[in-house]
């Protein structure tokens, strides 16, 4: 499973050299992914702090903490290569993109040589969009909302909403 995120926080993963670690949006993060087995404990406070996960990666949109959490569409473009070399290199079976700039650039991704099996979801928390690969094999886009806290302090995104994306995530890593 690949999780495509925003961008590194500022007092986040900048600060500590690890994506969601050191931030709110973290500890709702790795206790969800904890809680559906992709981690070996449910928080990150460094990187040594013994974290380990199974069958995920996580990564960004961008690769620089834009200002306002609002990049520029050269930001965008000159980051986009470094999100379809990891894509390429990690081939997930899965996607779950943290937010609508994440399941934008996904999807500007996937076009390149993917086929919608499916119309492309509208961006709303659980969206879920096929595709099939160049290689005639199967990949699903999972679109959730992101947990920042302007999203789970008003319940826009609840600790259960964020659960169900992950257990579905592992649902199709399991049947791979």
């Amino acid at each position: 499973m690949l999780i495509v995120g925003l961008a590194p926080g500022a007092h986040g993963s900048n600060r500590t050299g690890r994506p969601f670690t050191g931030d709110a949006s973290g500890e709702w993060l790795y206790r969800a992914l904890f809680r559906a087995g992709f981690a070996n404990q449910p928080e990150s406070r460094d990187r040594n702090d013994g974290l380990r996960l199974n069958d995920a990666y996580i990564t960004a949109a961008i690769r620089c903490a834009p200002p306002q959490n609002k990049p520029t569409p050269e930001q965008r473009r000159r980051c986009f290569d470094y999100l379809r070399d990891e894509y390429n290199a990690l081939q997930p079976r899965v996607v779950v993109t943290l937010g609508k700039i994440a399941d934008d650039s996904v999807h500007m991704l996937l076009r390149e040589g993917h086929s919608y099996l499916s119309r492309r979801a509208a961006f709303k928390h659980a969206a879920e969009t096929r595709l099939q690969t160049p290689k005639g094999s199967e990949v699903v886009v999972l679109a959730s909302y992101h947990p920042s806290r302007q999203n789970t302090n008003t319940g826009k995104l609840t600790e259960p909403m964020l659960d169900r994306i992950f257990a579905r995530a592992r649902e199709i890593v399991c049947a791979s």
